[in-house]
């Protein structure tokens, strides 16, 4: 974690080194070459989440979806407490840049196991009422509450009208 939160600040200060903000908002490098809109990632704009192609069928799913009335991605895929959310979205962050430097971006996104954790805390948190009118509050410790409630969050796969959306 300490190296990850290490290497994270040194490339945030590699990349801000050369970098300034013209008239509009844009960061500019010396060259004057646009480089990124840093500070909206550290915001809660779905559309933000969605600059990345990958996300396309999910942010489409979530847009005609339900949840969309009720909570954003952050709501879902964050912690709530400021500074565990900050660390999460630092360490997405650092792995969507190495994918995108690399070219190895995949065509689908998995939660990995601490995502998922994050998750099904904010599933419970959200519904708690809901999880206690159940079997007396008592989940089923070895299943998330996505395992089966999958298309409650970003709707029935193949929603997404995008021309690159696959099946």
């Amino acid at each position: 974690m300490k190296i990850l939160l290490i290497v994270g600040t040194i490339a945030l200060i590699t990349i801000g080194s050369g970098m300034y903000v013209n008239d509009s908002g844009t960061y500019i490098n010396d060259s004057g070459m646009h480089v990124s809109y840093f500070t909206e990632y550290l915001g809660n704009n779905p559309s933000t989440c969605n600059n990345c192609h990958v996300m396309d069928a999910v942010y489409e799913g979530w847009y005609h979806g339900d949840h969309k009335n009720h909570a954003v991605c952050a709501d879902c895929h964050l912690p709530h407490d400021l500074v565990p959310k900050y660390i999460v979205k630092a360490e997405s962050g650092f792995h969507d840049i190495t994918a995108f430097i690399s070219g190895n971006i995949p065509d689908t996104i998995r939660a990995k196991e601490s995502s998922q954790e994050i998750i099904q805390e904010n599933c419970r948190r959200c519904h708690a009422q809901t999880v206690e009118n159940i079997a007396d509050g008592q989940m089923d410790s070895g299943r998330y509450c996505f395992n089966c409630h999958r298309t409650v969050g970003h709707g029935e796969p193949g929603i997404s009208l995008l021309p690159y959306k696959e099946g």
